[in-house]
C-alpha cells in the first residue's frame, strides 16, 4: 500500500452506513467507486465493470459455491473479488483496481493519489475552436454518450467563455438557440446525447432554418464500432438531420478536429443556417496529440455588402419616379437595413408596411408607418397596399401569409438571390445588399418627390383603426379578458427596448393587431408556426443579453396561450435555476382557440380543442418564480408593472376570452 502521507484521504461514508453483506457507491473527488461490507470488513474498487461499464455498486453480494463472497455486476453478472478485484475466470477484460481505505472513528475514508494533470482531448480543441468563434451560450442536456464533450464544454465554461443553461428538454434549448440567432444574428449551441436526444432538437433547428437564424448543433452518438447494426440508441444521425443541416458531420479519430469546427461555426454564420457535429462517445476522449491549433474567424469570413448594378439602380430610380403612390414592404430580412429604408421613405413620403415577422422594425408612431400587413395585420396597412401603384418589397418573401399582392408593380430587393420571385414573379428583382440599396436609390433620387405626400391619409386611418379598437376595449362576455385591452395596456407598459417572443395562436394574431409597437424587437416562429416557440426562445434571448453589450438590460417579455406554454412549461424551472429574468404572460381561455376557430370556419364540429391546465400561477411559484393571476381587465395593468420590476422569472396568468381576439 502506499504511504498515507502520499495520498489525499477523502471521507465517502458514516461507519453504520453500510450494512454487512452490501455494496453502494461512493464518490471520492472525481472518482466512482464500489465500496463494499463483508461481515464488518470494508473494501472499494473501481465502480466501473470493464465488460460494459456497468455500475458495480448497484450491484449485490453473492456467495459462491465454494463459500466466497463475490460483488456481481447488475448488468451481465460479472463477478469480482471484493478484496482483490479479480474475477473467478481468466477473462481478458476481468480485474477491478482496489482503493486504500481507512476506518476512523468518523467515518470511512478512501486515499487517492494525485489526479494526473489534464491532457487535452479533441473535443477541447473543439471547445476551445467554438468560443473562439464567439459562441458564448450552449443550452442543452448532459448525458451518457457526450460526457467528454461536456467536460470540455466545464473547461471553457470555467475560464468564463461561455455558459452551459441545463434545459429539461432538448425542444427547448433548439428554440432557445433559435431565438438567441434571430435576435443576435450569432449562434448559440445546443447539446444532446445520441438517439432521442438528438431526435428532440429537430423541430427547433427546422424553426431556425426557415427563419434564417445561425445554430450550432452539438449531438453524442454511440461508439464508432457500433454504427449501424442496431445498437440501442444507434440512430443514423447524419441522415437524421441531412434535411435541416446546411453542415453536418461525424467527428471521428482521423478528423482535423479544429478545422470541423471552423466549419461548422462558419457555415451557420455565414449561411445563416444550421450546423451539425456528431461526436461519437469513444472519439471525445481521444487525446488531441500534436492537433492543429485553434484558431477562429479571423481571414474566414468576408464583409458582405452586395451593391446591385448601377443600371437596376437606375431602373429602381425611374420607376420611384413615374409612381403617384409608392409604398414600402419590409419583411424580415431588412432588419439590419432599416435605417437606410426608412430615409428612403421619408425621402419619398411613402406608407412603410411590414410583414408579421417584421413587426416592430419601424415604430407604429412613426409618421409613416402603416403597421402590419396580413393575417394577423391592420386595416391600416392592407388599404394603403390596395390604394398603391408601386410597391417596393425589401427583404420579404411573398409568402402566403405575408398578404402581399402580386398584382400591383413590384420592385423585390433581397440578399438572397433565391428569394427573388420565389412565389410568383415581380417587375424588377434586384439583388442586393438593403442598406446598400435603400442607400444608393435615396441618392439617386431628386430633393422633391413627385409622389403624393401620403402622411396625412396615414394619421387619418390611423385615427380610423385607433377607434376601432378603442370600442373594443369594453367588450365583455364574462368569460375572461378581452385581447384588444391586454394588447392596449401592453402598448403603453412594455418598454420601448424590450425583447418581446411571440408564440402561435390566437394570441398572435391578437398581438399583430392591438399591440402598437415603440420599436421592439420581436421574435417569433415565422415559417415555421411552431407552438411552444415563445418561452423557450426567451430563455435564448435573455442568455443574449448576458452575452452581448448591445442587449444588456434590455427586458426580455414572452407571450403565448395555454396551449403553447404547455409544450415545454418544464423548463420554467430552468429559467428559475439560472435566474433568467424573463416576464412570461401567458393568455389562459382553456383551449386551442386558434384550432377551435378553424373547425368553425370549416363547418366541422369544435373537437377536442379544451385544455385541462393547471393554475398557472401558483405553478410558477411551486417552481421558485413569481406567479400572478388575473381575471379582470382593470387588474392586469397594475399586475404587469409587478412582474416587469420582479428580478427573475415572473409568469403573468390572465383568464381570457377565446372568442373576444
Amino acid at each position: 500500500m502506499t504511504e498515507s502521507t502520499e495520498l489525499e484521504w477523502i471521507r465517502v461514508a458514516d461507519i453504520d452506513e453500510l450494512p454487512p453483506g452490501r455494496v453502494k457507491t461512493v464518490t471520492a473527488g472525481t472518482h466512482s467507486m464500489a465500496l463494499t461490507n463483508i461481515d464488518g470488513e470494508y473494501t472499494a474498487m473501481d465502480n466501473r465493470c470493464p465488460h460494459q461499464g456497468g455500475p458495480l455498486g448497484e450491484g449485490s453480494i453473492e456467495v459462491g459455491n465454494d463459500g466466497r463472497c463475490w460483488l456481481r455486476c447488475p448488468w451481465h453478472g460479472w463477478d469480482f473479488d471484493p478484496k482483490t478485484g479479480l474475477s473467478p475466470g481468466a477473462f481478458e477484460d476481468g480485474g477491478q483496481q482496489i482503493f486504500p481505505l481507512e476506518v476512523r472513528e468518523d467515518g470511512i475514508y478512501i486515499g487517492l493519489e494525485a489526479d494526473p494533470s489534464h491532457e487535452t482531448t479533441v473535443t477541447d480543441i473543439m471547445a476551445q475552436t467554438m468560443t473562439n468563434w464567439g459562441v458564448k451560450s450552449v443550452f442543452g442536456i448532459v448525458g451518457h454518450s457526450n460526457l467528454g464533450l461536456s467536460d470540455a464544454l466545464r473547461l471553457e465554461a470555467r475560464q468564463g467563455k461561455l455558459t452551459f443553461f441545463g434545459v429539461r428538454h432538448e425542444g427547448a434549448a433548439a428554440f432557445a438557440c433559435s431565438g438567441y440567432g434571430k435576435l443576435t444574428g450569432k449562434p448559440a449551441a445546443c447539446l444532446t446525447i445520441a438517439g432521442p436526444g438528438a431526435t428532440n432538437l429537430v423541430t427547433g433547428l427546422w424553426d431556425a432554418k426557415v427563419d434564417r437564424a445561425p445554430v450550432l448543433a452539438l449531438t453524442g452518438q454511440v461508439n464508432v464500432q457500433v454504427f449501424g447494426p442496431g445498437a440501442f440508441q444507434d440512430i443514423d444521425l447524419a441522415a437524421a438531420f441531412a434535411p435541416v443541416a446546411r453542415f453536418s458531420q461525424t467527428v471521428l479519430h482521423t478528423s482535423k478536429h479544429a478545422e470541423l469546427m471552423n466549419l461548422a461555426c462558419k457555415s451557420a454564420i455565414v449561411e445563416r443556417d444550421v450546423a451539425h457535429l456528431i461526436f461519437p462517445d469513444d472519439v471525445q476522449t481521444l487525446l488531441a496529440g500534436d492537433a492543429e491549433p485553434t484558431t477562429g474567424p479571423e481571414g474566414r469570413v468576408a464583409i458582405s455588402s452586395i451593391a446591385p448594378d448601377a443600371g437596376l439602380v437606375d431602373e429602381i430610380v425611374t420607376r420611384v419616379e413615374a409612381s403617384k403612390r409608392p409604398i414600402i414592404i419590409v419583411g424580415y430580412g431588412a432588419l439590419e437595413g432599416m435605417t437606410e429604408v426608412i430615409a428612403l421613405a421619408e425621402k419619398l413620403n411613402a406608407p412603410v408596411l411590414t410583414t408579421f415577422k417584421a413587426k416592430g422594425q419601424i415604430p407604429d408612431h412613426h409618421p409613416l408607418a402603416a403597421g402590419v400587413l396580413g393575417r394577423s395585420g391592420t386595416p391600416v396597412a392592407s388599404w394603403f397596399m390596395n390604394e398603391c401603384d408601386l410597391i417596393l418589397a425589401f427583404g420579404s418573401s411573398f409568402s402566403n401569409h405575408t398578404g402581399i399582392t402580386p398584382k400591383k408593380p413590384i420592385i423585390q430587393v433581397d440578399f438572397d438571390r433565391m428569394t427573388l420571385g420565389k412565389f410568383h414573379k415581380v417587375d424588377l428583382p434586384v439583388w442586393g445588399d438593403i442598406s446598400r440599396t435603400a442607400e444608393l436609390v435615396s441618392a439617386r433620387l431628386p430633393e422633391a418627390s413627385r409622389a403624393s405626400d401620403q402622411r396625412d391619409e396615414l394619421a387619418e386611418r390611423w385615427a380610423i383603426w385607433r377607434a376601432e379598437k378603442g370600442s373594443r376595449l369594453d367588450d365583455d362576455l364574462g368569460k375572461g379578458v378581452n385581447s384588444a385591452t391586454l394588447f392596449h395596456t401592453l402598448s403603453e407598459l412594455v418598454p420601448e427596448d424590450a425583447i418581446i417572443a411571440v408564440d402561435v395562436g390566437n394570441n398572435t394574431y391578437s398581438f399583430g393587431r392591438y399591440f402598437e409597437s415603440k420599436g421592439q424587437r420581436v421574435l417569433m416562429s415565422g415559417y415555421l408556426g411552431s407552438i411552444g416557440f415563445a418561452f423557450s426562445a426567451a430563455m435564448g434571448a435573455w442568455a443574449a443579453t448576458q452575452d452581448l453589450e448591445e442587449y444588456r438590460g434590455r427586458k426580455v417579455i414572452s407571450i403565448s396561450g395555454d396551449g403553447g406554454f404547455g409544450q415545454y412549461l418544464g423548463d420554467f424551472t430552468t429559467a428559475v435555476k439560472y435566474n433568467m429574468d424573463i416576464t412570461h404572460v401567458l393568455l389562459n381561455n382553456s383551449e386551442l382557440g386558434k384550432i377551435s376557430k378553424e373547425q368553425r370556419a370549416g363547418e366541422w364540429p369544435v373537437w377536442e380543442t379544451d385544455l385541462h391546465n393547471p393554475n398557472f400561477a401558483s405553478f410558477a411559484k411551486l417552481c421558485g418564480g413569481q406567479g400572478t393571476r388575473v381575471t379582470e381587465a382593470g387588474e392586469f395593468g397594475a399586475a404587469f408593472e409587478k412582474a416587469l420590476k420582479h428580478d427573475g422569472p415572473a409568469l403573468m396568468e390572465i383568464i381570457t376570452d377565446a372568442e373576444l381576439i
